[in-house]
């Protein structure tokens, strides 16, 4: 399995493309804005999204995507586009962005017996088998309704992406049993704003330096989700963290690998 890193910033500017991964080609986990970068003939090949939750930076593009696509999947009688969430964030989506104001609701285009999107909901702790690979719904603590996602790699161990997420005991507690491969975590300010992390849910290096002390063994930490212009002073405060797992800032285009276990088509 390959996971390409799409955008990884907490916002946009040059350079900055806010949150979504490619799982082999076929599987996004979020659709912020780098899922722009990706060629026509790449969007066409989604078959799946899997949303953290319903903040802009993470859902920019799955109304844009089907626009995109939807002429040629028609052409190429393909099914829609599978779109997994919470019931509350699906509700989100359609009541404030595929509403016909913000967007079409491409879950009745071109029609509603042939849509280029379908809505599936998903819960905390649930195991899917999606595009040949096994995926667990994480609990995540944020604003909103989140969750985020493990990607199992077999012997390779497991992918883990927690989303957007302030302390979450629940979620070492679950990662305490699980071989974790790599880690993307956020932190999305830095430890002179960790009142307004606190507030908004988010981590700040203090906050990521306790969380990390649940985190048995050594690990490959992936940091996401860091402000435009601030990563230098984000991951100097966390280069200060005494820890033994091994930290360092996510980067768009950058690729990771994964051997997946067998698992079921969904269906």
């Amino acid at each position: 399995m390959i996971i390409q890193v799409l955008g990884c910033s907490g916002s946009i500017a040059a350079g900055s493309k806010t949150t979504s991964f490619l799982l082999d080609d076929d599987v996004l986990v979020d659709a912020g804005t780098g899922v722009g970068d990706l060629s026509l003939e790449a969007l066409v090949k989604i078959e799946h999204i899997l949303v953290s939750h319903s903040h802009l930076d993470h859902v920019l593009s799955i109304g844009l995507l089907a626009d995109s696509v939807i002429r040629a999947r028609r052409i190429e009688a393909r099914g829609p586009i599978w779109v997994h969430a919470l019931p509350e964030t699906l509700a989100a989506l359609r009541t404030h962005i595929f509403n016909g104001v913000i967007w079409p609701d491409f879950t009745r285009l071109p029609s509603a017996q042939h849509p280029v999107l379908a809505f599936v909901p998903i819960a905390v702790g649930e195991t899917l088998s999606i595009g040949g690979k096994r995926i667990e719904v994480l609990s995540a603590s944020h604003t909103v309704p989140a969750v985020g996602f493990a990607v199992d790699g077999g012997e390779a161990g497991w992918w883990v992406y927690t989303g957007d997420t302030g302390p979450n005991p629940a979620l070492w507690q679950r990662l305490q049993s699980m071989n974790v491969a790599h880690l993307v975590i956020e932190t999305a300010f830095g430890d002179d704003e960790r009142q307004l992390a606190r507030i908004s849910r988010h981590l700040c290096p203090a906050a990521l330096g306790e969380e990390l002390q649940h985190l048995g063994g050594s690990v490959d930490v992936h940091i996401t989700h860091i402000k435009p212009g601030e990563l230098d002073a984000v991951m100097a405060e966390i280069g200060r963290l005494e820890t033994p797992h091994r930290i360092r800032a996510l980067e768009a285009g950058e690729v990771m690998t994964l051997v997946p276990v067998p698992a079921r088509a969904y269906a």
